[in-house]
Formats: C-alpha cells, sequence, structure tokens
C-alpha cells in the first residue's frame, strides 16, 4: 500500500482536512503548509492540541519520531493535491472544469445553480481555485454528489496543467481569454497557451468533444483547432450571430439583463425568456454557457430559467446597490484591460442619467500597465460620462483630464467634503485597491 493509498484510508475516518489552526474540527487532518511568510510545520502540534487526529508535515522534529499522529512526507502541498485527486479517482464523480480570463466565477456560480434543479452538485466556494483551493474542494466531494463543478485560475505558465491534472474533469469550459495577469504569463499568447492546458488534457483524454466553447471567440476556437485534433465541440452563440447548438440574444439592458435562448437542434425551436438580477451584457455569454452545460446534462429548459432568474450575484461582482443618494453597479472584484472595456462599453450604452464612472487600477500588467491604463483613459474620454475619478498610481501615471487620488482613502476624503448625489456610478478596479468600501460613503 503506497503512502497515498495509508493516508487515504485515514482521510475516509476523519473525513475532513485542515489547513488552518485556527479552524481544526475535531478529528480532522492538519496539511502543514508553506507560504512565502509561514511554515505550517511549525503549527503541527498546535493542530493536534485543537483536535486534529493527525498531521501531515515535511519537516520532523524529534518529538515526532515515534508519534503516529505525525506522517512525514516529502512535500505536504503534493501530498494534499495527490490525495484530492485520489479521492476524485475513487468516487468519480463527474466533473466540469471551468477557468478564463473573465466570467469564470460568475459561470460557475451560474452554473453550479443551473445543476442543483436537477443533481447534488459540489462546485468551488469563492474564488478558491488555486493549487491549494482546488484540492480542498476536490476533497469535499462525498458519495451523495454526483456533480461538481470545479473552477481553475492561473496567473502563471503551467497553473492550468497542474490543476487539470488533479482535478481530471469530464467536461471542460474556458469562458475566454483576455490581457490578464501579463506580469505572469509574458503575453497575451501566454495566456492563452497556459488556458488551453484545459484542452490540453480534454484532448489526450478523448474528452475533445466535451468541450464547450463561445463560438463567437475567434481566440478560443483558434486555440481549439491547435491543441485538439478532431473538429468536435459543443458550442453556443450569445448574439445569435453563429450558427450553433445553442444561440441567444440579448432582449434588455436597463439596467438588468434580460435575453432570451433556444436550442437549434430541437425540434421544437422554443425562444426561452429570461430576467435576470445581473448587470452587463457580457454576463449573457456566461448565462448561455450555463444554458449549453445545463440541457447537455438533461436539466429542463423551464428549471433553468428559473434557476437563472433567480440567481442574485454577491462579492462585488456586477451588484446593483442602491443607497440613499445614488445607484451604484459595484464591480470591484477583479479588473483587468479585457473587463474593464466590457463594463465602460456596456455603462455608455445603458439608458440611465447621470453617468459617474469611479475606476481602480488594473494590477499584474507588468510592463505594459502604462499602456493599458492609457488605453482605458482614451475610451473615457470618448465616453463623455458626466464624472469620471480615478484611483491608484497607475491611473496617475497616465494622461488624463480626470480628477485621480492615489488610494481609496483619499475618495472618502473627498466624499466628506464633496456632495455626490442622483448619480448611477460604476465602480470598477483590482480588488487590492479596495473600493468596494465606497458603497458605504456613496
Amino acid at each position: 500500500m503506497t503512502l497515498i493509498e495509508k493516508l487515504y484510508q485515514l482521510f475516509l475516518e476523519c473525513k475532513e482536512i485542515t489547513t488552518d489552526t485556527r479552524d481544526c474540527p475535531k478529528g480532522s487532518i492538519f496539511f502543514a503548509l508553506k507560504g512565502a511568510n509561514f511554515n505550517g510545520n511549525s503549527f503541527a502540534h498546535k493542530a493536534l492540541e485543537q483536535g486534529c487526529a493527525y498531521a501531515v508535515v515535511d519537516e520532523s522534529t524529534p518529538d515526532m519520531i515515534g508519534n503516529e499522529q505525525y506522517i512525514v512526507v516529502d512535500n505536504v502541498l503534493t501530498t494534499l493535491q495527490q490525495l484530492a485527486n485520489h479521492h476524485r479517482k475513487a468516487l468519480n464523480t463527474t466533473i466540469i472544469g471551468i477557468t478564463g480570463t473573465n466570467g469564470k466565477t460568475t459561470t460557475k456560480e451560474l452554473l453550479a445553480t443551473v445543476l442543483a434543479q436537477k443533481y447534488n452538485v459540489l462546485y468551488t466556494l469563492g474564488n478558491l481555485n488555486n493549487d491549494i483551493g482546488v484540492p480542498k474542494t476536490l476533497l469535499r466531494l462525498n458519495k451523495e454528489h454526483n456533480m461538481a463543478v470545479i473552477e481553475m485560475g492561473a496567473s502563471h505558465p503551467g497553473d492550468i496543467k497542474t490543476l487539470v491534472d488533479i482535478v481530471e474533469p469530464n467536461y471542460a469550459l474556458i469562458t475566454n481569454v483576455g490581457r490578464a495577469h501579463l506580469q505572469g504569463f509574458g503575453s497575451f499568447d501566454g495566456v492563452k497557451h497556459t488556458k488551453a492546458e484545459l484542452y490540453d488534457f480534454m484532448e489526450a483524454h478523448n474528452r475533445a468533444n466535451n468541450i464547450f466553447i463561445n463560438a463567437e471567440s475567434t481566440d478560443l476556437l483558434e486555440m481549439f483547432s491547435t491543441h485538439c485534433k478532431g473538429e468536435s465541440y459543443i458550442a453556443y452563440s450569445p448574439t445569435n450571430s453563429v450558427k450553433a447548438p445553442f444561440v441567444a440574444e440579448i432582449t434588455a439592458n436597463n439596467p438588468f439583463v434580460s435575453f432570451r435562448w433556444k436550442e437549434t437542434n430541437n425540434e421544437s425551436n422554443v425562444w426561452h425568456n429570461v430576467s435576470t438580477h445581473l448587470i452587463g451584457a457580457y454576463n449573457i455569454a456566461n448565462m448561455l454557457a450555463a444554458v449549453s452545460i445545463g440541457r447537455t446534462m438533461g436539466v429542463e429548459s423551464e428549471d433553468i430559467c428559473k434557476a437563472l432568474e433567480n440567481y442574485i450575484p454577491s462579492n462585488n461582482r456586477s451588484q446593483l446597490i442602491k443607497t440613499e443618494h445614488n445607484t451604484i453597479i459595484m464591480d470591484a472584484y477583479n479588473a483587468n484591460p479585457t473587463s474593464m472595456k466590457a463594463a465602460l462599453e456596456n455603462f455608455m450604452k445603458m439608458d440611465v442619467e447621470h453617468k459617474m464612472v469611479i475606476l481602480g487600477d488594473m494590477r499584474e500588467l507588468g510592463e505594459v500597465s502604462n499602456s493599458e491604463h492609457q488605453k482605458i483613459c482614451d475610451l473615457l474620454k470618448s465616453a463623455q460620462f458626466d464624472c469620471v475619478w480615478l484611483v491608484g498610481k497607475e491611473f496617475m501615471a497616465t494622461q488624463n483630464e480626470f480628477k485621480s487620488f492615489e488610494n481609496v482613502e483619499q475618495v472618502i476624503a473627498e466624499l466628506q467634503q464633496t456632495a455626490v448625489q442622483n448619480f448611477c456610478i460604476l465602480v470598477k478596479g483590482s480588488n487590492g485597491i479596495g473600493l468596494a468600501c465606497l458603497k458605504d460613503a456613496l
């Protein structure tokens, strides 16, 4: 019996794992992970004192010798990932793997909501989509789950391959590819190559025909043709501009998006109307992806529509917030050139009066950061919004005539001196800028 097999037997007995001594369920297994500023091995004894049954470590001390509560391995993170993969194989649950530059978290939540109409679904909580979060999510799988939706994020080449090899998805979706994390990827080609590692896995395991693709994306189509030998995949068209098994058309965007969709391969050829609580025409692609996968998995059309209509976004992702003085479109969880441009273009088309924009820096863009921020400023100039505020050092380094602030604290101070009322305000920026806190000041 291998070490992973022995550890798996202990996991089946314990049922839970933890990586944090502040959360040690009685009888769980503690994994002593390392980070840039911490070493979990130093807290293994504390985890046992807090109630864990075992501690997996990769640095041993004399007091651990002969103590069966300590399980010494070569690398704790690798062991956690191997255990998760072993568990995934043992249960053989149908898994949909999702990645993409923008929209993957929203699509994941929409899809989980849709699939829950028919299945017991496990899905990634929040944005636990990295090399630690993904295995922890998989280890939450149990025999009652008959479907799982796993989100996979990346900021460096090889990240998706690492995660895909752990998850081994049965179905795959790349929502889109855009100019994000360029500091880590090096270039847009680096983004595409890394995201396509999901396609590589599907091709290698004869599952390429289980890939869902937005047929309006030339980048995704090019990636599929480059990384997959076959020509069969499941296509969807968010604006009904390309022939596909699933198509959609926008019917309203003021401020919430309404749309209609249909299956072109269905003999009835009936349009299904959906009124959502989502803002942004760009979200139709995310919703149609959920529709396409849901129908492929046998969820009834009426149940899909009901699920999409009942979904309410959270975590500062395209949330509509009405305060005493203003209406806020809070989209301050993340930002990159692709998502920023889409949000601004959508806001430009919205039929509302007195538009104000508060934008925060887009992070991790490396050497192209200045040029990408300048492009956004140029777009803002042509948009002619009533009021524009820019927040962060990157925006301050651009050529523009807008009011600029070094940080969010300066914005709050300005709001205490200047009354901002009766505006519809788009708030968007990278999470680290902290724009989410402005909702209390607006």
